[in-house]
């Protein structure tokens, strides 16, 4: 059966170290290509994940995306969805998946009990995808279709303790703060205009 996991790279690790077996026995055991109800909970209940992209030459870039609880979306066996929200413009990250639809995603959690989700796949950028209307503050849906899905041991991930949710996080009903970087000299006279999103009145 062919690997939903390994290439000859890893393969040829494995070998050295003698650990093929236990790569494929942890494959065989863990390794998925539809969520389980565990899965789901956990990625609907995370306030953040880290994305990795890379361009049409394979040049990489990894991005983290948070927001409030359930802004990550389990919408099919094998399917998620999540929303983009302002930044700074540069799209680093959704810019490469327009010219390269492979994807890392990492759910983690460092407070409360350890643990962390990789999921492998392929995006596609959406400006007029039904979830607009009901995520507060999104201006593009990006939705993953997972190749393989997978947990990490989190033996070394530490133990940390959620303080409190950024500001900047959007919110139904209430209009958005910016962020102090956007009011800089070097900055403020080529900043670009907030889009138009639901949920959010525009800054005024």
């Amino acid at each position: 059966m062919a690997s939903i996991l390994y290439h000859e790279g890893n393969r040829q690790l494995q070998d050295q170290f003698d650990s093929r077996r236990i790569s494929d026995r942890l494959e065989e055991k863990l390794a998925r290509t539809e969520f389980s109800a565990d899965d789901k909970a956990f990625i609907e209940g995370s306030i953040y994940f880290f994305v990795a992209t890379a361009d049409r030459e394979g040049r990489p870039d990894c991005s983290f995306k948070g927001g409030p609880a359930g802004f990550v979306q389990v919408t099919g066996a094998n399917e998620l969805a999540f929303p983009d929200y302002d930044g700074n413009g540069m799209f680093k990250s959704l810019g490469n998946v327009l010219v390269n639809s492979n994807v890392g995603l990492l759910f983690i959690a460092l407070h409360d009990k350890p643990k962390r989700l990789r999921i492998n796949g392929s995006a596609h950028v959406h400006r007029d995808d039904p979830l607009l209307q009901t995520c507060a503050g999104a201006q593009l849906i990006v939705r993953v279709t997972a190749t393989a899905i997978f947990p990490n041991c989190p033996r070394y991930i530490p133990t940390m303790a959620v303080v409190e949710q950024s500001p900047y996080v959007p919110q139904a009903g209430c209009a958005p703060l910016e962020p102090a970087w956007k009011g800089f000299a070097d900055f403020k006279d080529h900043i670009h205009p907030r889009q138009p999103v639901s949920g959010v009145p525009r800054k005024l």
